[in-house]
């Protein structure tokens, strides 16, 4: 998605060879404009799936979950807990996710009452990196017994394992930016 690539290249901050800093515009303050072709690209490329709920992971996940939904016939957006909350029901889906970015381990949860076997859902992430949150997110819904449709990412690693984790559980996944690498503060794409 070259609108995409183009902000990225024009704010996001390579920190060392492994991070990029997309704060301005994805993941703290939102460009709702850019989200919103986002969406737009998502559905494009998800056209042929039926899709009943969006799952992602709170919180920077949240944000694009949301605009896409609208345009899968505004399906309900579902979003994974890392912490449970008092006004939270036990009855959970449950499961452990490594941040790659925090370096913590998350726990993470679903409510039972969200996602069941009739469902078709489509995970949405900001970050690809090593697969972890998405591989969390597949486990919820097959815990639920419902049917994973495919996996959408904002922006992948593509250095990194992610793509062959999902692949490997036998998830189609579409990311709209693939960084190859990054070295001298510079972001190339695949």
């Amino acid at each position: 998605m070259e609108l995409l690539k183009q902000k990225i290249l024009e704010c996001g901050q390579v920190i060392g060879n492994d991070i990029l800093k997309v704060d301005s515009f994805l993941n703290h303050q939102m460009d709702v404009r850019l989200f919103n072709e986002m969406g737009k690209e998502f559905k494009k490329r998800f056209e042929n799936e039926e899709v009943t709920k969006i799952l992602t992971i709170e919180a920077s996940g949240i944000g694009i979950a949301c605009i896409a939904a609208q345009y899968f016939n505004n399906v309900p957006v579902v979003f994974a807990k890392k912490a449970l909350g008092s006004n939270m029901d036990i009855d959970n889906y449950e499961a452990e996710v490594h941040s790659f970015t925090k370096q913590r381990t998350y726990n993470i949860k679903v409510n039972k009452n969200y996602i069941d076997e009739k469902d078709k859902v489509l995970i949405i992430d900001d970050f690809l990196a090593n697969g972890r949150a998405a591989l969390g997110l597949i486990d919820i819904v097959k815990q639920a017994l419902a049917n994973v449709v495919g996996v959408g990412i904002v922006i992948e690693k593509g250095f990194q394992c992610g793509r062959e984790v999902i692949e490997k559980q036998g998830v189609r996944i579409e990311s709209l930016a693939i960084v190859k690498e990054m070295k001298d503060n510079q972001v190339i794409f695949l």
